[in-house]
């Protein structure tokens, strides 16, 4: 796996891909090489459930379910969050500006030596921690 590139998406990213909005086309290119097995897309439990909460608050529970069905049909591992990642991201969250769900993307970007894809600027605070790849915004 260390010959693959290892792709973090948080939410900002998963969110720009299922609604069309701009950053969509990169994400959809790191998928397209995990499909062909050249590279590994991974997101945090947390990050999809970020993605999820949003989605059922702006349009319903059965819009989330949906959804849901969508990302479960993608080449995307989802990282569960055991004790060890729990504390590792509220260490994070305590010592840097960006959401305790984004703090999840860190550690699997650290834990992985991923490259996070991401439009959110919060992830700047972060930027000597991980490798970040912005989206268009």
């Amino acid at each position: 796996m260390a010959d693959k590139p290892v792709f973090v998406l948080d939410g900002f990213a998963l969110l720009a891909y299922l609604q069309g909005e701009a950053g969509m086309e990169r994400v959809q290119k790191a998928l397209e090489k995990a499909e062909k097995g050249q590279a590994l897309v991974t997101m945090s439990i947390v990050n999809l459930g970020e993605v999820l909460y949003i989605i059922e608050r702006e349009k319903g529970l059965s819009k989330a379910h949906e959804v849901l069905s969508v990302v479960q049909q993608l080449p995307l591992q989802i990282i569960p969050a055991d004790n060890q990642t729990v504390l590792a991201a509220a260490h994070i969250k305590a010592n840097h500006a960006l959401s305790y769900a984004d703090a999840f993307a860190v550690i699997c970007a650290q834990s992985l030596g991923g490259i996070v894809l991401t439009g959110d600027k919060e992830f700047e605070s972060v930027n000597s921690l991980v490798s970040i790849e912005w989206l268009p915004r």
